[in-house]
């Protein structure tokens, strides 16, 4: 969750510290608690503290540090309080080894009590101060600075992306990776490691992708990348096709509603991935299962996909939470297809999951990073079209993953009139958009709400899970999203006059049934925002509220069209609240640990 960066500058007398605090800026989205940038100039000079970046920098002046190399750091924590102690960079005893790591090591008490019984002294309570530790200490007993981070990775047992400087070996970075992401970035001036393409796309397109495992070495010649062996290898660059314009918010206040107002391009440039699916379902002649693996908005996405598989194909399917996955493991074999969902390829659950199931089954990664931990591992690959998201609340990445589950399902199940419909949506999407005043209208006479209530049947209640997470992750509202037809088994018990209910209730052959759901609130009093197909009479008969929708949009292609409004309605609930939609408290964009 947390995220690195290491800059290496040709020009040894241009300082790296304000390209340095700019990266890990554009890594903010990652979600941290403490800042931290280590430089070297002669010595290890580092600043770092528990604040946001703009605290942070008023109070230490970040960008003022000398040197043409170093590291950073935004920090989330999995082991150790926030705390300015606590923050990374942590250095050995001396002060003459600078770490920054992303992950979690299990081991770390261990490696603590044995290092303390060796003489080393501890300032934090983190896990990442072993390993400065653990280099000095086989750097003591003769190695140079690669073998002796060699021996400390082999001491590690968890997640880790980690960089190192060291005084003895100056003028060189060192990172590795396990479980962990990392991408190295080559331009005409700099050498880069980052945990993401977004921190450094203001500098370089041109990116490398360490395998787990390889050493990399940045100094001012250039790049190596060492084997575990310690042989230098050959790497492939990767040219990303991401702009850095793509990457900031431009004219607008915030990345989400920037990203909700991209949708429309992210489903158009995603259907022209059609061919690359086409291939993928042709090699998939005996699939007899289908077993979709997911986290968080990701699932909500494949629970869509399970409706339509089987619907239109007639093919058995499951869908997973990454975290459980171990328990239907075993009935995998080699005629289920494993489908993974993650926007940005790194989620560690369902790292974890790929890396189990593809021992037995064929498996394919649905992702929207080139260069993902998924794509290497997986053996087909559909990359989403959507660009760059930096809003944690995952928007237009949903809507993508939405368009190429859909278009594997048209092609798997020959449904030529659903790949037709699908091209339809984009301007079903900005006719929404276009409409987004109402939605803020709306947001005013919703924001009071304590407790709130999403309610669909069918292809509609996969919108209502992924509603009530947009409100509750980011407006802190607590929000729930049912099957309507669940309101008896317990949740009607909670409806009065002062819960709001949304009901998704687009044209198709659940709507009857889910207006006598809309009956059953309206008899508790409940205030009801209906999301509807335009004309629709009967919804604003029995409705406060109404938000309508081109008549056109079928309750199969529903949840890509019926998402959006609620979308913005969390961003201006959110707004209306006073938090920031970008940065919800105690969330991160990316779980690797």
């Amino acid at each position: 969750m947390c995220g690195i960066v290491g800059c290496i500058l040709k020009d040894k007398e241009k300082p790296v510290a304000p390209i340095l605090l700019e990266c890990v800026e554009n890594l903010d989205y990652r979600g941290y608690d403490s800042v931290g940038i280590a430089t070297f100039d002669g010595s290890i000079h580092v600043k770092k503290d528990k604040g946001k970046i703009p605290e942070v920098d008023e109070k230490l002046n970040l960008a003022d540090m000398p040197g043409n190399f170093g590291i950073a750091h935004v920090r989330w924590p999995s082991t150790g309080v926030p705390s300015k102690i606590n923050a990374h960079p942590q250095l050995d005893q001396a002060g003459t080894i600078a770490v920054v790591h992303n992950g979690s090591l299990k081991n770390y008490d261990e490696l603590k009590g044995e290092l303390i019984a060796d003489g080393f002294k501890f300032k934090s309570t983190t896990d990442t101060e072993v390993i400065p530790h653990l280099i000095r200490k086989y750097m003591n007993e003769g190695f140079d600075l690669e073998h002796a981070f060699r021996k400390t990775i082999e001491r590690l047992d968890g997640s880790y992306a980690i960089a190192v400087i060291c005084e003895e070996e100056n003028n060189k970075i060192l990172a590795t990776r396990y479980q962990s992401p990392l991408k190295i970035g080559v331009s005409d001036d700099a050498y880069f490691i980052s945990s993401d393409i977004p921190a450094i796309i203001d500098y370089t397109r041109k990116i490398i992708l360490p395998a787990e495992g390889e050493m990399i070495i940045l100094d001012e010649s250039g790049v190596k990348v060492h084997d575990e062996n310690g042989n230098e290898i050959e790497k492939e660059t990767v040219l990303i096709p991401w702009t850095a314009q793509m990457a900031n918010k431009g004219e607008h206040p915030y990345f989400m509603i920037k990203e909700i107002l991209e949708q429309p391009d992210a489903v158009e440039f995603t259907l022209d991935e059609m061919d690359n699916i086409r291939k993928i379902v042709d090699d998939l002649d005996n699939i007899k299962n289908i077993c979709f693996v997911a986290c968080g908005t990701s699932y909500h996405a494949s629970l869509s996909g399970k409706y339509l598989i089987q619907h239109l194909a007639k093919i058995k399917t499951d869908v997973v939470l990454a975290s459980e996955f171990k328990y239907t493991a075993d009935t995998l074999d080699e005629d289920t297809l494993v489908i993974f969902i993650s926007q940005s390829g790194e989620t560690l659950d369902s790292m974890n999951a790929l890396r189990i199931a593809k021992e037995t089954s064929p498996t394919l990664a649905i992702v929207n990073n080139i260069g993902s931990s998924m794509t290497e591992e997986a053996k087909y690959t559909i990359i989403t079209q959507a660009g760059p998201e930096k809003g944690v609340a995952a928007t237009k990445t949903y809507i993508a993953q939405l368009t190429a589950i859909y278009l594997f399902a048209g092609l798997l199940a020959k449904d030529d009139d659903l790949i037709e419909e699908l091209h339809k949506v984009p301007n079903y999407i900005r006719e929404v958009l276009e409409k987004s005043e109402e939605i803020e209208v709306l947001s005013k006479r919703y924001s009071f709400a304590e407790d709130l209530f999403y309610l669909g049947r069918g292809f509609s209640y996969p919108i209502a899970l992924e509603g009530a997470l947009k409100l509750k992750e980011i407006s802190l509202i607590h929000a729930e999203g049912y099957a309507s037809g669940e309101l008896k088994h317990g949740p009607l018990a909670l409806i009065n006059h002062r819960v709001p209910v949304i009901v998704i209730l687009p044209p198709g052959s659940d709507y009857e049934e889910t207006m006598v759901n809309l009956e059953e609130v309206k008899a508790r009093k409940a205030i009801i925002l209906s999301i509807c197909a335009e004309g629709d009479g009967k919804a604003e008969c029995k409705s406060r509220d109404v938000f309508t929708i081109n008549p056109n949009v079928s309750e199969m292609v529903a949840p890509l069209v019926y998402t959006v409004p609620l979308q913005l309605l969390a961003y201006y609930v959110t707004l209306e609240k006073g938090h920031d939609p970008d940065k919800p408290e105690n969330l991160a964009k990316v779980i690797t640990v």
